[in-house]
């Protein structure tokens, strides 16, 4: 039998589940209110014409702050998603041996941004074709993933994965790697990660883009 700290990790592929972290049933703890917002409840309850979007685009910290930031927007949670480990710690899943990919939940206003609009700002605000990373951030938990929460998301998703794929081969860029699937679980991240950036104005952040738009046509309002 090998034990999990004998087996050698390669941040570059994803674990299997028999290698994965056992993780543990007790969630995160997370403050009430959302930092930025205030008096808005982080997890809920929203009004009835809220939407919820996940998307992976290396860092949370420097995603989730461009989210927020965007008219529309009620909500945004950090957390990890796409992986095997059940509610696991920062750690655990820098380790390598979660699957997770660091994620943002995005709790939106429909009648103030469409879906279509966050998928644009999700293309245009890193770069997809990297596999593995997000510039110098190296590992399975920086990779690029869109995790659709109805089949209208999962459709729209793919449709704008191959008209950005359009644009980055008109300027000579690589392939699209990101992980477009219906959603899985969520997992919370630690309340410190919760709107890091709004605490920490002056942290880490890794966000940046191949500088690709997407057409005009689709160009968010």
């Amino acid at each position: 039998m090998v034990l999990r700290s004998e087996i050698l990790v390669n941040k570059n592929v994803l674990p299997t589940k028999e290698q994965a972290l056992p993780g543990r049933e007790t969630p995160m703890a997370l403050p009430e209110n959302h930092f930025v917002f205030k008096d808005t409840p982080l997890l809920g309850p929203f009004f009835d014409d809220v939407e919820f979007a996940i998307f992976g685009l290396g860092c949370f910290w420097g995603a989730e702050r461009r989210f927020w930031q965007r008219e529309g927007v009620v909500s945004t949670v950090v957390g990890y998603a796409g992986g095997f480990t059940p509610n696991p710690t920062y750690e655990e899943v820098c380790s390598g041996l979660t699957g997770h990919a660091e994620v943002v939940l995005v709790v939106f206003d429909k009648a103030k941004v469409s879906y279509q609009d966050l998928l644009n700002m999700f293309w245009e605000l890193h770069n997809p074709t990297q596999g593995m990373r997000q510039g110098n951030d190296i590992g399975t938990q920086y990779r690029s993933v869109v995790y659709a929460t109805t089949p209208e998301q999962l459709d729209a998703a793919n449709k704008s994965k191959a008209v950005y794929q359009a644009e980055l081969n008109k300027a000579g860029l690589g392939e699209i790697s990101t992980e477009i699937e219906q959603a899985p679980t969520v997992y919370f991240a630690e309340a410190y990660h919760q709107q890091y950036l709004a605490k920490n104005p002056e942290g880490y952040c890794g966000i940046g883009g191949t500088g690709v738009c997407m057409p005009p046509s689709l160009a968010g309002n």
